[in-house]
C-alpha cells in the first residue's frame, strides 16, 4: 500500500497529519510519500522551499526512525498544490491521500478550503481529511 501525504509546512495541523501518516503506515505496512507542492518559487519564495527542505528532512529522518518507508517530494510544476496533488497520487497510483484542514472563515468552513476541496473531490483514491 502507497500512502501521499500532502504537506504544507507551517501549518498547525500537519503534526497531526503526520501522526495519523504515521499510525497508518504502520497499520497497513505501507510507504509513503510526503508531497509539498508550490506553484512557482520566486526569489522571495526561495526562502520558503529553503525552509521547507529542512523540514520534510527531518519528517524522513523521523519516519526512517520509526522504521517506515518514506519518500519526500517538493513539486514546482505551475499546477495549483490540489491539482497537483492530485496529479502526483495518479502518477505513484497511491492507495490513500491525507491532508490537513484547518479552520477558516464561515465560507472557508463549508468549502474546507479550494486545495482540499479539489483533492477531496478529484481523488481517484480515498482522503483522509485531518484537523
Amino acid at each position: 500500500m502507497k500512502i501521499l501525504v500532502a504537506y504544507v509546512g507551517g501549518l498547525d495541523v500537519d503534526n497531526a497529519v503526520l501522526e495519523v501518516a504515521k499510525k497508518h503506515a504502520k497499520a497497513f505496512n505501507a510507504g509513503l510519500y510526503i508531497a509539498c507542492s508550490m506553484e512557482r518559487v520566486s526569489e522571495k519564495e526561495r526562502m520558503d522551499l529553503d525552509k521547507v527542505e529542512k523540514q520534510l528532512a527531518y519528517v524522513k529522518e523521523t519516519m526512517d526512525a520509526e522504521g517506515i518507508d518514506c519518500e519526500t517530494h517538493i513539486l514546482v510544476r505551475g499546477l495549483t498544490p490540489g491539482e497537483d496533488i492530485v496529479e502526483f497520487a495518479a502518477d505513484k497510483k497511491v492507495d490513500e491521500i491525507i491532508i490537513g484542514i484547518e479552520k477558516k472563515s464561515k465560507v472557508g468552513k463549508l468549502l474546507f478550503g479550494s486545495n482540499a476541496q479539489y483533492i477531496i473531490l478529484q481523488s481517484a483514491c480515498p482522503v483522509v481529511s485531518v484537523k
